[in-house]
């Protein structure tokens, strides 16, 4: 099981334990005074002899690639600003499932219409329920709801996964 903690904090938790092991601690010691098991030190141990101290790194963890690269994206957006009706659909509001079929004809990359809402909110839209014609409120799991680009007011989360981050000045 995978100790709590983030990734630099147990590389931290690494490095300190290769530091009492060069001082020539034995690895139950090592393993008593950083609260690890004596098996995950012999195995920093191993990976030290064998790698280097850059054995202990912590190793990112990526995910699952992307199926829609940056300059898709891009494209999808500029579609989407233009409207359902320039995409030549019938509807007069963006669903899930119009997003999914202009993703299917564009860029031949099927998605499951209950799966795009992730790549609009990530491009910095937003859903807003409706209402069918007899007054009834329509599923808010966004299959069914009108999507709208996210009013941009300078904060993080207005911000798209796709715009380069700002970078943040020292003043010092």
């Amino acid at each position: 099981m995978r100790p709590k903690g983030s990734a630099k904090s147990l590389e931290t938790r690494r490095r300190r334990a290769a530091k009492y092991l060069a001082q020539g601690k034995g690895i139950r010691e090592v393993a008593r005074r950083i609260g690890a098991a004596p098996s995950s030190v012999k195995r920093w141990k191993d990976a030290i002899e064998n790698g280097g101290r850059a054995a202990l790194n912590a190793k990112p963890h990526t995910g699952r690639p992307t199926r829609l690269s940056f300059e898709q994206r891009q494209q999808l957006l500029r579609i989407l600003r233009q409207g359902p009706h320039t995409a030549k659909l019938a509807d007069d509001h963006w669903t899930c499932r119009c997003v999914a079929t202009i993703i299917r004809r564009y860029f031949g990359i099927r998605y499951h219409p209950d799966h795009v809402s992730r790549v609009l909110r990530s491009l910095g839209w937003t859903y807003q329920p409706t209402r069918k014609k007899n007054n009834q409120t329509i599923s808010s799991r966004g299959r069914f709801c009108r999507w709208v680009q996210a009013p941009s007011c300078g904060s993080k989360r207005s911000r798209t996964k796709t715009e380069p981050q700002p970078r943040q000045e020292k003043n010092e």
